[in-house]
């Protein structure tokens, strides 16, 4: 079992508050993502629940036991580092060992956790060579193996990717996913790259300024996220945000170009924030009017960025694009697709929150 517990965490370093009172509840065998951009506290987290940051008050349960007080070594935690922390001057077998020499393992059981996880990861033909000697890619393995033979109940990694070019780091984080499917052992991951969120977790907790914003799995955070913070980092392009009216059942930009109807009732006249994903815009022949500034065709879609009267817009379309920059173009909203957030507090209003 490896379920997880946070209770009211808090971080200060001096009279700098970093964690405002987290709670998270993490399953066993669940694989969650901490998200959000550099310096909300995610990494923060992670290392608390490691036992390398010490926390400032709120309790920390691993299957239902308090592990505030243990050391590292004894939280039965493996993690995984953003710069691998290998030793360079041992062989890929000694690094993945190292661990269980140290708990004084039998030499024949070291042997044999150290092969089965290297079997595991593909790195049986690489164990006598050294960290100088293999790509990065096989570095980040080497690190899992190294958490792997520990066997623990909960992998905790770090921004493990970050280091690693782009193909690499889609293939690292597809063999990361086939690896906790094998294994089911509870893991939480530390990122700031949404994409990796979306394609990973089972559950993601999206975190600002030391807050969490909303948690969810990865498709209701992006249907329904719950403010303009968690929709504009969930999502690639990042959802569209106009300035807009309620006019009736109707919403209409604030330069009075009607969007379409509302997804909850509004009185006339309060001004919300409009939301749409850029993939539920479409091109028409009469809707909202936006100048084309740029076309960046990929292949399988063609993204369009954009500026109207109210702000800039992104489009994307898989159908093939003749518009060129400079073009006006008009712009319809796939119906039941607009999003609404309160103009004050930026947080989603839907019609269970007006009750």
């Amino acid at each position: 079992m490896g379920s997880v517990a946070l209770r009211n965490i808090r971080k200060s370093y001096g009279a700098v508050e970093v964690l405002h009172g987290i709670d998270l509840d993490i399953k066993d065998g669940e694989f969650t993502v901490l998200v959000g951009p550099s310096g909300c506290g995610k990494s923060t987290l992670l290392r608390s629940i490691a036992g390398l940051e010490t926390i400032s008050d709120g309790e920390i349960a691993l299957d239902g036991a308090v592990i505030n007080r243990l050391q590292p070594k004894e939280r039965n935690i493996a993690m995984v580092f953003q710069n691998y922390a290998l030793y360079p001057h041992m062989s890929v077998a000694k690094n993945m060992a190292f661990s269980l020499r140290l708990a004084k393992e039998p030499q024949a059981e070291i042997d044999r956790k150290v092969q089965a996880a290297a079997e595991i990861l593909d790195l049986a033909p690489l164990l006598d060579r050294y960290p100088r000697q293999l790509s990065g890619g096989q570095r980040q393995r080497v690190a899992m193996g190294r958490a792997i033979v520990r066997d623990p109940e909960v992998f905790l990694f770090d921004e493990p990717l970050s280091n690693l070019d782009a193909k690499l780091r889609v293939q690292m984080r597809a063999e990361i996913k086939e690896l906790h499917q094998r294994l089911k052992t509870t893991t939480i991951y530390v990122t700031h790259d949404q994409i990796e969120a979306m394609t990973m977790a089972d559950k993601i907790v999206v975190m600002r300024g030391g807050h969490v914003e909303q948690i969810g799995s990865p498709l209701e955070l992006y249907d329904r996220p719950a403010s303009v913070f968690v929709a504009g980092f969930i999502g690639s392009p990042a959802m569209n945000f106009l300035p807009a009216k309620a006019a009736g059942a109707a919403l209409h930009t604030a330069s009075g170009t009607p969007l379409g109807e509302s997804p909850v009732a509004l009185e006339t006249g309060r001004e919300v924030i409009a939301g749409v994903r850029p993939e539920d815009l479409r091109l028409a022949d009469a809707g909202l009017p936006a100048k084309v500034v740029v076309v960046e065709p990929t292949g399988a879609e063609t993204q369009l960025i954009l500026r109207s009267a109210d702000g800039a817009i992104v489009l994307t379309t898989r159908d093939r694009v003749t518009a060129a920059p400079g073009d006006t173009v008009h712009l319809q909203i796939e119906p039941g697709k607009l999003h609404v957030f309160d103009a004050q507090t930026e947080a989603a209003i839907r019609p269970e929150s007006q009750a």
